[in-house]
């Protein structure tokens, strides 16, 4: 057997395997008073169902005078446990996972500090351990925290943790992490306080541990409590690596059962969020660093759902559990997958941050490729009631998920492609060598599609007179979308080339490029230029570039580029493109860049031949994807299932 379903324990908590359902933001499955939603137990469910060994909520508040439920990003959105009320909800949830053999515990939260929204409405009421700068944004500065407010949090720790137990939960989890409120104090950046709760790193910690007492004084000695902390901030004057294993210690001699480990903070959110740039286990290092000097389990965590790698993680020791968060997003069942030995048939989470995007935006957690999570029972797809003659036309990831959950519903399906192999725009979008997460969704989706049935005709253009003799009984159109192209002056000339063409190398970029557009695949294609050694410029026309990008993605991308040497030009648009040069007006002044090769960035646009050729002719039709409007893959995937779910 695999070390991953061997069982494991978590103080006197018997885990099932060693997968662990990482903590996330909950938004949308919350009610309005702060009780769990049946959306949320259904949410976990999945994941118990899915074969998770141990479940751990999202941030869950102990009380919400002190910090209150702050308007603004993240909040509200997070449950709560600082009253009786709550209880009723919390048994659900264990009951309900229990029922599938899985552990569930409770995150449990300070407060957000710094972290939260200081807008004008919100002047006043962000705490901190000192009068630090907020994050949101860095002119304002939060209040500090009595010693009052703390021996009340203090108090409010322990009330929760006994409720929790009484509710039938099977642990807690401590939200130090990520430059969060319980963090901020044990980091000295933040802490500059001059009272016994600052100082050195022990009175730095004294706010943890007196919760930590609180907990085993209301909830008993034997209620395991896990400790979440990031092994390293990476940021200057904040904690490394070497003060995390004192850190570690402590947290072990005060008692905790077990601890887990991932690092950075807000400021360097693609480590404690880790996007599609970072590599598959990225924060290995200051794991297997604290891992060496405790005695308690470790948690790992850090795009480990690759098999292979998260086998290989406890094989070595370097962790005794491994934890997924978006991974479990994109398919609650990667656990049981794994185990019996289906890993074609797993779908892999694509670092896009999507789900993230939607708690900032106040809409309820969901995923990009998984439409159905946060709301499991009412997208759960049924077997249709009169089975239909399915043509999809396109082979792209919309074209591909329509097909897929078609097939699912047991309609006969055919999907016609007018390329040599299915992929679409992600076949060239995963060249990039840290985009290749990019082809595993297309793998994923040629295998559903191959075991499925559906009947794949490559190398097949759709005319409206070919669908007319198939005749089948709904048409969904998946075209796509494709490269847009500048209009200007010297835009067909030899040198001028789409990011398409560069990637899939059908025209080669020469030693000097300008890229125009600063949008994602502008920055990644110019990025990927310099990794090959080309001398590589961004002209962007709005004043600031990934004006779209999820802030995590965007500063790893930003990092990348200034890494690589690329050359960022905002406010610039093009006057001219000539055989050698790039002729920019920028401030009212025209400047000239040398330019091997240019490569059009600028966009997409929407195939509509097809689209246009049917109007009026055929009343089956269903629009999905790019061709429709160019958007991101979320919207190709998500009308693509929510159109084949209900045909």
């Amino acid at each position: 057997m695999l070390n991953l379903f061997q069982p494991g324990r978590i103080g006197s908590l018997r885990i099932k395997n060693r997968i662990v359902m990482a903590s996330m933001g909950s938004r949308g499955l919350v009610e309005l008073d702060g009780r769990i939603s049946h959306r949320m137990i259904d949410y976990f469910v999945a994941r118990a169902a899915g074969g998770s060994g141990l479940l751990i909520t999202g941030i869950t508040y102990v009380d919400v005078e002190i910090e209150p439920h702050l308007e603004g990003a993240f909040s509200p959105g997070s449950p709560r446990a600082d009253s009786p009320l709550f209880l009723a909800r919390f048994e659900e949830l264990a009951n309900a996972v229990h029922a599938y053999g899985a552990k569930i515990a409770v995150q449990l939260t300070a407060g957000r500090g710094r972290i939260a929204s200081a807008d004008d409405q919100n002047a006043g009421r962000v705490i901190a351990p000192s009068p630090v700068p907020c994050f949101w944004p860095p002119h304002k500065k939060a209040r500090e925290l009595t010693v009052e407010e703390i021996e009340i949090l203090v108090r409010d720790f322990g009330i929760a943790a006994k409720m929790l137990r009484d509710a039938g939960i099977d642990a807690i989890e401590l939200h130090g992490h990520e430059g969060y409120l319980l963090d901020e104090f044990t980091t000295a950046l933040w802490n500059k306080r001059i009272d016994k709760y600052g100082g050195d790193l022990e009175s730095r910690l004294r706010f943890p541990l007196e919760i930590i007492e609180s907990v085993k004084s209301e909830a008993g000695t034997d209620f395991p409590i896990i400790y979440k902390f990031g092994s390293n901030h990476h940021l200057d004057g904040a904690r490394s690596i070497d003060e995390s294993c004192e850190m570690a210690k402590c947290l072990q001699q005060a008692g905790v059962s077990t601890l887990e480990v991932d690092a950075g903070c807000y400021e360097t959110a693609y480590y404690a969020h880790p996007p599609i740039y970072m590599p598959p286990g990225c924060l290995l290092d200051g794991i297997e660093a604290v891992k060496k000097v405790v005695d308690i389990p470790v948690i790992a965590v850090g795009k480990l759902g690759y098999p292979k790698l998260a086998e290989e993680v406890l094989r070595k020791g370097q962790a005794d559990f491994i934890a997924l968060g978006r991974q479990l997003l994109a398919d609650p069942e990667w656990p049981l997958k794994v185990k019996e030995e289906r890993l074609d048939d797993i779908r892999m989470c694509i670092g896009c941050h999507e789900c993230f995007r939607r708690l900032m935006q106040g809409k309820y957690l969901s995923c990009a490729v998984n439409p159905a999570t946060g709301i499991e029972k009412e997208l759960a797809l049924n077997l249709a009631k009169k089975k239909k003659r399915i043509l999809v036309v396109g082979g792209g990831p919309g074209g591909m998920e329509a097909a897929r959950v078609a097939a699912l519903r047991r309609h006969d399906v055919t999907l016609w492609e007018k390329e040599e192999k299915l992929g679409g725009n992600l076949i060239s979008a995963a060249v990039p060598n840290f985009k290749n997460e990019l082809s595993a969704l297309t793998e994923y989706l040629v295998n559903q599609v191959k075991k499925l049935g559906v009947n794949v005709e490559l190398m097949k253009e759709a005319t409206p007179k070919l669908i007319e003799e198939m005749n089948p009984d709904e048409i969904i159109v998946a075209t796509g979308a494709t490269p847009k192209v500048l209009d200007c002056p010297g835009v067909s000339n030899d040198n001028v080339i789409t990011s398409v063409d560069a990637l899939l190398g059908n025209k080669k970029a020469g030693d000097k490029v300008v890229v125009i557009g600063g949008g994602e695949l502008g920055c990644e294609v110019a990025v990927w230029l310099a990794h090959q050694g080309k001398e590589a410029t961004v002209v962007e026309v709005l004043q600031n570039i990934l004006p779209d990008t999820i802030f995590m993605n965007k500063m790893m991308l930003q990092k990348m580029l200034a890494e690589t040497g690329v050359t960022i030009l905002t406010g610039a648009s093009i006057c001219e493109i000539k055989s050698n040069e790039v002729i920019i007006q920028t401030d009212n002044k025209q400047q000239t860049l040398g330019a091997d090769t240019v490569v059009l960035a600028v966009g997409l646009e929407c195939r509509e031949t097809l689209v246009d050729s049917l109007k009026g002719k055929l009343s089956n039709v269903h629009v999905i994807g790019d061709c429709a409007e160019p958007r991101e893959i979320k919207s190709a995937i998500w009308e693509a299932y929510n159109t084949a779910r209900v045909i």
